[in-house]
């Protein structure tokens, strides 16, 4: 076997991959990037961005049809063809060479392969017809193998071959009937997603409710959207089994008898990590779970500190933007212990949100968006905290009226009573992802309500809601 040497050895070729090693290249450190698929990983070609890309059309002429005037010069529908196109683009066509043009201009050495550790600072990189290749790292290794779609346990569920975020990304056609397992921001969007290009979706939830993690009305919001569409929306819905012949149709049975047949099964509940093969017993640690990290990123429990992990397999934030976040992290912290500075990096602060605090955003991007970010009320009240929480209705803004005929939403905001701080934000309401950074900017910063309140929205622009939301408290 062959032998390199580099600083920094990422394994994960995803984004959080990418800017760990981008990181670390920046300061000087070379760095070697291994990816045994498409370099940009799973969230360039088969999560966020085609996924988005199938549902903005549907978005774009759901808004046009909400305006008076241009509602009357929208006759056709969806041009089928056209968004999967589209899609196709923003997925660059499942081809990485952008990727690693970008990567080698980065001074990043991007090795082909499947990877696995081999004890303190030794990768291995396994390549079908070619001889295995030793990496060895002066520094660090780097964890950013991602998650993959975790399967109920559903008699027949596997051997059904159901879809998971991968194909629903990717399929060339829209199924006939399409049976969506799971009420999270993945099923939901992709539900919407493939509703909106002509198939007949039904979305199943075990639970009382979509969008568990979020505040209740957020859900209530999107059932009442996607039943609008005409998606069949079963909550509390517990399927018992499924069954396919050959290439044919799914059954699946739910637990008090009755059958569901579907031409394609998408499951969306929840992510496993991609830690089954990946050589953690020769860093003593448990082949199969989550990798638990301090918050410079550093695995916990190896000898030596010199295994990191970034994005979704330290379990913290399944997000695309807070994987690149502790990348950043990730990278200044090696970059520093390199250079014999063994404190916490200087970047750190009380406020980084790999701490686990509260200071996550996250979008929806269902129709109506979903934006929150920090805590929920209950969330805030277990966590002990004395709160508040207010909540205005969107629609009842000036922009809000102007932005679309029949415009609703509804905004809440949880304040801390002892600080007078916001600690949670989540508002529902056609492109509410774009009001989101102003409210991580209110809870990350830990704004006083005192001084929010002079921060003046302009007017008419549905930011109004945070004025609105501030009078209603009291201020």
């Amino acid at each position: 076997m062959t032998e390199q040497t580099y600083d920094v050895v990422v394994i994960g070729g995803g984004p959080p991959g990418e800017n760990a090693a981008g990181r670390v290249a920046s300061h000087g450190l070379s760095a070697a990037l291994v990816e045994s698929e498409l370099l940009g990983g799973e969230c360039s070609f088969w999560a966020c961005m085609p996924s988005k890309a199938l549902l903005r059309s549907g978005e774009a002429l759901r808004a046009a049809k909400a305006v008076a005037g241009s509602a009357a010069a929208v006759t056709g529908d969806l041009d089928v063809a056209a968004v999967l196109k589209r899609r196709d683009s923003f997925a660059a066509n499942w081809d990485d060479t952008g990727q690693v043009e970008w990567a080698e201009g980065a001074k990043i050495t991007v090795v082909r392969g499947r990877a696995r550790l081999d004890g303190s600072l030794r990768v291995v990189v396994s390549k079908e017809g070619a001889e295995d290749q030793v990496l060895l790292a002066t520094h660090a290794v780097v964890l950013a193998v991602g998650s993959d779609s975790a399967f109920p346990p559903i008699d027949g569920l596997r051997e059904a071959r159901p879809w998971t975020n991968r194909e629903a990304t990717s399929a060339k056609a829209a199924p006939e009937r399409l049976a969506v397992l799971g009420g999270g921001p993945v099923g939901c969007e992709l539900a919407q997603a493939w509703n909106d290009l002509g198939s007949e979706v039904t979305l199943i939830v075990n639970g009382e409710r979509l969008l568990p993690r979020l505040e209740p009305f957020a859900g209530e919001y999107v059932k009442e959207a996607l039943t609008s569409y005409g998606i069949d929306v079963r909550t509390s819905a517990n399927v018992k089994s499924a069954r396919r012949d050959g290439d044919g149709p799914t059954t699946l049975t739910f637990e008090d008898g009755s059958e569901l047949e579907a031409d394609a099964v998408l499951v969306a509940t929840g992510r496993s990590p991609r830690t089954n093969d990946l050589g953690l017993a020769t860093a003593g640690l448990k082949d199969g779970d989550w990798v638990d990290i301090d918050d410079s990123c550093r695995v916990k429990g190896v000898e030596g500190g010199w295994l990191y992990a970034v994005g979704d397999v330290n379990h913290r934030a399944l997000l695309t933007h807070m994987g690149k976040y502790q990348a950043r992290i990730c990278g200044d912290a090696i970059t520093a212990r390199s250079k014999g500075d063994h404190a916490m990096p200087v970047k750190w602060s009380p406020y980084a949100a790999t701490a686990n605090n509260g200071y996550v955003p996250a979008v929806v991007f269902t129709d109506p968006q979903v934006a929150s970010v920090g805590l929920t009320e209950a969330e805030a009240e277990d966590k002990g905290m004395s709160v508040r929480a207010v909540e205005y209705e969107v629609g009842n803004t000036a922009g809000g009226s102007l932005h679309a005929d029949g415009y609703k939403g509804l905004a809440k905001m949880v304040v801390d009573q002892e600080r007078l701080v916001i600690v949670g934000f989540t508002i529902v309401a056609p492109d509410a992802g774009d009001h989101l950074h102003a409210a991580t900017i209110a809870v990350v910063g830990e704004v006083p309500l005192d001084r929010l309140w002079h921060a003046v929205p302009s007017f008419p622009t549905v930011s109004e809601v945070w004025l609105r939301l501030l009078e209603t408290y009291g201020m």
